[in-house]
């Protein structure tokens, strides 16, 4: 997909979880069985490769290559979006995995801000942007939002507007935030050929009111069949539908975060509900204990099965 092509991504982007071993090292053999599950199983025709749900900043950027090259693989004709989030504490780092992406055939690329010395300013988070967009020239673009991890507040529609004077090939925003005010002006200001990505799982049917093309979520992975029906319904006007399953969503993810859900949890759940074996978290994050992945696994079968 260049940027100058029609299609744009719509529907659900599963944000695909990193395979580990017992010793904490990149497994890449479950991918293609992980591929296999996705689109079988839940129906899903995109992904997002080494974002927050695949721990990307505790990676190495040789294992975030690795890993892009082996999702991109068995992602071939399978899957209608491939996207590799690229972004880093460094501006080099993110330009290594940019021109890489783009060597090994993604469909496009991601970057979100840095965290540590964070862009004070929607200019200083914007040439950033652009300076990671510029390493790919012929890769689709987007922009990944998530403040409650970078602590970045700089308002979506500041950093967008005229944004490709400055990034030709940019294509839209992956939104995880829950500020609808923001992401209303962000759709209002979107361009016909750009996605505007709904990235908070318990609320998507807000942004799909609010006019989000599509999603990107790390629950898509495992309950991607049920907010598929979610959204046919929104689109049918079967909000009463719609409703009922987003709020089934919302109890399974509302149980969770009374029981402490990160990452690692969300890790365990997937596994557990798949069968695939993704392995624990890397450090600083903490394996989910057996009990609290029982509780879990029984919570999410007496709602949806």
């Amino acid at each position: 997909m260049a940027p100058g092509d029609d299609r744009k991504v719509t529907g659900l982007v599963a944000a695909t979880f990193t395979p580990l071993d017992a010793q904490g090292e990149v497994n890449l053999s479950v991918i293609g069985p992980y591929v296999d599950y996705l689109t079988e199983k839940q129906g899903i025709k995109g992904i997002f490769v080494n974002g927050t749900t695949g721990e990307s900043m505790s990676l190495s950027v040789a294992e975030r290559k690795v890993l892009a090259e082996e999702w991109c693989l068995r992602a071939k004709g399978r899957m209608d979006n491939v996207i590799i989030h690229v972004g880093c504490m460094s501006l080099k780092d993110s330009q290594d995995l940019a021109r890489h992406a783009a060597k090994i055939g993604a469909d496009g690329i991601a970057a979100i801000s840095p965290s540590f010395f964070k862009p004070k300013t929607a200019e200083a988070l914007r040439r950033f942007l652009q300076e990671v967009a510029s390493a790919a020239p012929t890769l689709p673009f987007y922009y990944y939002q998530i403040p409650s991890f970078t602590g970045v507040n700089v308002p979506v529609k500041d950093v967008i507007e005229d944004i490709e004077k400055l990034i030709p090939s940019f294509r839209g925003v992956k939104f995880t935030g829950g500020d609808l005010l923001d992401f209303g002006q962000c759709v209002g200001y979107s361009q016909p050929h750009w996605s505007v990505l709904y990235g908070m799982d318990e609320q998507l049917l807000a942004g799909l009111a609010m006019g989000a093309n599509g999603a990107v979520g790390s629950t898509y992975n495992y309950m991607g069949c049920y907010v598929d029906e979610m959204i046919s319904a929104f689109e049918t006007k079967d909000l009463v539908k719609a409703r009922t399953i987003q709020f089934k969503i919302q109890e399974l993810l509302n149980y969770a975060i009374k029981l402490g859900f990160d990452t690692g949890v969300n890790k365990q759940l997937m596994s557990d509900v798949s069968g695939l074996h993704l392995g624990p978290p890397r450090l600083p994050l903490m394996p989910c204990s057996p009990d609290l992945a029982q509780l879990l696994l029984q919570k999410y079968h007496s709602i949806f099965d």
